[in-house]
C-alpha cells in the first residue's frame, strides 16, 4: 500500500490562505457551474475551531520523545533486509487505538 500522490497524477499546487483565484479560472468556474461549490478563498467571516484532543495537543508542555538510537536500528535493520514485521501487533494495537477513539467519542 502506497501513501501519498500517485506519480502518475500531478502534486497540485498549495494555494496561500487569502488568495484570490486567478480570473480566468474564476470564469471558468463559473461557467462550468462549480462556483458554488469552491467558495472565493479569504472570506473574512471565515472562521476556525479546533476540538478540544487538537487544543489540548497544542497547549501540552511534554515534549514529544524521540528515541534516535531505536530509529537508527531499525533503519539499519530495514537496509540489512532483517527487520520483521509483526502483523498481529500491528492489528492489535489498531483495534486498541480504535476501541479508544470510539469509546472518546461516545463519552
Amino acid at each position: 500500500m502506497k501513501i501519498g500522490p500517485s506519480p502518475d497524477q500531478p502534486i497540485p499546487k498549495p494555494v496561500a490562505v487569502g488568495a484570490q483565484a486567478p480570473a480566468d479560472a474564476t470564469r471558468a468556474a463559473t461557467a462550468s457551474g462549480t462556483a458554488a461549490a469552491h467558495p472565493p478563498a479569504g472570506d473574512a467571516s471565515a472562521t476556525i475551531a479546533l476540538s478540544s484532543t487538537a487544543s489540548s495537543l497544542l497547549s501540552s508542555s511534554g515534549v514529544a520523545e524521540f528515541d534516535a538510537k531505536k530509529v537508527a536500528s531499525i533503519s539499519a535493520a530495514i537496509d540489512n533486509g532483517s527487520f520483521k514485521i509483526n502483523p498481529e501487533a500491528i492489528a492489535d494495537k489498531l483495534i486498541s487505538n480504535a476501541q479508544e477513539l470510539l469509546t472518546q467519542a461516545k463519552a
